[in-house]
């Protein structure tokens, strides 16, 4: 069902290694701050954060949210597909990204040899499995998908159907039993990428608390004399 290529390997087990030597108790110093890594690690949190409401609650595809998917229930569900095909690679390819970002810059402001607390160290640890579950569904899961996807539109199309909006409608191709093997290969991966995706979601609003936890006690700390 997966094809997977040697590039996906070696990006694969160099962020591993990348990981390794991050998280490593190298050094017991506390990072180098400034303004501008500060400003830095905030803008990749929250374009990741922003990312990941849009792409579900917007133009995500319906088993990834029930409700708010604005673009589902506006256009024809091939255009949707079309649009769907551009926008998962690069969504789970800008969402590693900015989820190592992330992980690297609170790393960096404290590294792991000197994580204080239980609760620093869970905030690593989602933000490394963010990382992952990103990582792996654009190198494993989002190819296979796009080809399943692309041979269920060129079946559709031949069998004129895929005009609807905002509904599912197989017609004549539920009788057809390489398109319902397709189909259903289809939709395996896509739930697995949607759970990967609820997955990552909650790792990145886990860390959204930690922020907000942190702000709390900023304030507390400077409203007390």
């Amino acid at each position: 069902m997966l094809t997977i290529t040697q590039p996906a390997h070696m990006v694969t087990f160099v962020s591993v290694l990348g990981l390794a030597y991050l998280l490593s108790p190298r050094n017991h110093e506390m990072g180098f701050k400034s303004p501008l890594l500060s400003f830095l690690y905030l803008a990749s949190f929250a374009f990741h954060f922003g990312a990941q409401m849009w792409m579900t609650f917007v133009s995500g595809k319906k088993q990834m949210a029930k409700s708010g998917l604005l673009l589902f229930f506006s256009i024809p569900r091939h255009s949707f597909g079309q649009v769907q095909r551009v926008l998962f690679p690069t969504y789970f390819l800008i969402n590693s990204i900015l989820s190592f970002i992330t992980l690297t810059l609170f790393v960096h402001f404290q590294p792991f040899g000197q994580l204080s607390t239980r609760w620093d160290s869970m905030q690593v640890g989602s933000q490394v499995v963010c990382f992952l579950v990103e990582l792996g569904t654009r190198l494993y899961l989002t190819p296979p998908l796009l080809a399943a996807l692309s041979q269920k539109l060129v079946m559709e199309k031949a069998a004129r159907i895929g005009q609807e909006v905002g509904h599912y409608n197989l017609g004549r191709l539920k009788n057809c039993p390489h398109f319902m093997k397709l189909h259903r290969q289809f939709r395996r991966i896509h739930i697995v990428i949607a759970l990967g995706n609820m997955v990552a979601m909650a790792c990145t609003s886990f860390h959204l608390y930690h922020l907000a936890s942190q702000l709390c006690y900023r304030f507390h700390q400077a409203a007390v004399p």
